[in-house]
């Protein structure tokens, strides 16, 4: 502080001689000389960041959630999570910063939205871009080779926002990876009504025959992997103009990358002059004519479309691949459905484990990623126009009092229904009116109110009022849980 004032003290005097030599009309340059003294002193005090104006924000790409948001969020946590636990899931968790080693060249061209911690003098770290970088670690560390596992954690990617699609800097992903195929019932649930899906395979055999060489097989493919946001042309242009592809080339790739369809087009290709003698694209295409003929026993073929412009530029894929796109409702009658791009992607990785093991050790995942926020996105929406009232919180009864100075028994009977594992609470007020209690249970959402009286007190009845009908009836206060979990669905206590 000191040196700063000392500083301050010498700029306000240079200033001081610089207009004193403005004011006796000095030579221009006399006047350019102290001048650039005066500059030189100003560049050594730098701004005094505590006159600066502090601006109240979030950073780019994050936000903050209102209570009806966090209720909003922890439903649809809840319908994957129920999901998840049924095919008999188990939850981990990692770090949410990993070794920078750790994460480097494992996710091609999007390896360049990591987010390097700065060196605190120990090791270089980096905020995690995904969860299953840090799984495959985490596999490798524990020698696990089989294991079902599902993980709720945020990640971190230095992305270009935007926020009105649900695309942020920091949001949660929700993984489940798992060993054999299940039903995937999250997407009908979530009312994701198609899935895309490709082989990493086919495409890396795609490549080969349209005569891309192997040093360009990621970078064309992180290319391709756009298709679902801009044209085939801009596309192409990229490829031709910046990554150096051959025109025809390029043209005969946007041959097989604009095709989709279901099990005939993968018989089509089957039977494709070219792309059937490649050894990789015959064994993709394999197993995804085995894919299909499970899909239509569990009877939702119809829901899955075989999309040969899926890429998923991340490059640890090595086989099936398959990604969901949400459809916003239109606004208007006659519009067409918006896409806000994916919500769930996965597939089938074999070498990211035997990367972390020491002994090379392969251990094939196949897993499944939900960005959820692109769904709170539209369900925020959706409720926005339906108007709907959302609960934050799941109190079942307030205790409230029907005259004054009953701050005690409502606290003795708040505390008994806690102890029962009911959700109670009362208003934080000594005399609160019975007018505004009701108007709060109204305005909350609780469907229940335990009313005192005196004279309820002196018939040891408590008066239970269902907030919607508005119908009061007297209980016996050793009777008042039973009647609560009644009337709130709650399991009752068999003793």
């Amino acid at each position: 502080m000191a040196e700063r004032a000392a500083l301050e003290e010498l700029v306000k005097l240079q200033g001081e001689r610089v207009r004193g030599l403005k004011q006796q009309k000095a030579s221009s340059e006399l006047i350019e000389e102290e001048v650039g003294k005066l500059l030189k002193l100003k560049a050594q005090l730098g701004p005094d960041e505590s006159k600066q104006k502090f601006v109240l924000k979030t950073p780019k790409g994050t936000r903050d959630y209102s209570p009806r948001q966090m209720a909003v969020r922890e439903k649809v946590f809840d319908v994957i999570i129920r999901c998840f636990k049924r095919h008999g899931a188990e939850v981990i968790d990692t770090p949410v910063f990993e070794l920078k080693e750790t994460l480097t060249g494992k996710y091609g061209e999007d390896s360049k939205l990591i987010y390097d911690l700065k060196d605190q003098g120990g090791e270089l770290l980096s905020l995690r871009y995904d969860l299953t970088v840090p799984f495959a670690r985490y596999l490798a560390m524990n020698k696990l080779t089989n294991i079902k596992r599902y993980h709720i954690a945020k990640v971190y990617r230095r992305d270009n926002p935007a926020m009105t699609r649900g695309r942020y800097r920091e949001f949660y992903q929700l993984t489940m990876t798992i060993a054999g195929h299940v039903r995937k019932e999250i997407p009908s649930a979530l009312c994701i009504d198609s899935l895309q899906v490709n082989d990493r395979r086919i495409l890396d055999g795609m490549f080969a025959i349209c005569g891309v060489s192997d040093s360009k097989f990621r970078t064309i493919c992180s290319s391709v992997d756009k298709l679902d946001k801009v044209s085939w042309e801009e596309v192409k242009n990229e490829m031709v103009g910046e990554k150096g592809l051959a025109p025809e080339v390029a043209d005969r790739i946007g041959d097989y990358v604009q095709q989709h369809g279901g099990v005939s087009l993968v018989e089509q290709l089957l039977q494709d002059p070219k792309l059937s003698q490649n050894k990789q694209a015959l064994e993709g295409l394999g197993d995804l004519k085995l894919l299909f003929e499970y899909l239509t026993l569990f009877g939702i073929d119809d829901k899955i479309s075989f999309d040969l412009s899926l890429a998923r530029g991340l490059d640890y894929y090595t086989g099936v691949i398959y990604e969901a796109v949400l459809l916003q409702t239109p606004a208007q009658a006659g519009e067409e459905p918006l896409g806000v791009g994916s919500v769930a992607a996965g597939g089938r990785y074999d070498g990211l484990v035997g990367m972390f093991d020491p002994k090379g050790r392969k251990v094939p995942c196949v897993g499944l990623s939900i960005g959820v926020e692109r769904i709170f996105s539209i369900v925020e929406q959706r409720l926005e126009a339906l108007e709907e009232k959302v609960r934050t919180t799941e109190t079942q009864v307030l205790v409230a009092s029907a005259q004054k100075k009953l701050l005690e028994e409502r606290l003795k009977l708040v505390s008994e229904l806690w102890d029962a594992g009911i959700k109670a609470e009362l208003l934080y007020k000594k005399n609160p009116k019975l007018l505004n209690q009701l108007q709060y249970c109204e305005e909350a959402g609780i469907p229940l109110v335990a009313i005192i009286g005196e004279q309820e007190l002196k018939d040891g009845v408590i008066k239970l009022r269902s907030v919607t009908s508005r119908e009061e009836v007297n209980v016996r206060r050793e009777d008042l849980v039973e009647e609560i979990k009644r009337r709130t669905g709650q399991p009752l206590c068999i003793c």
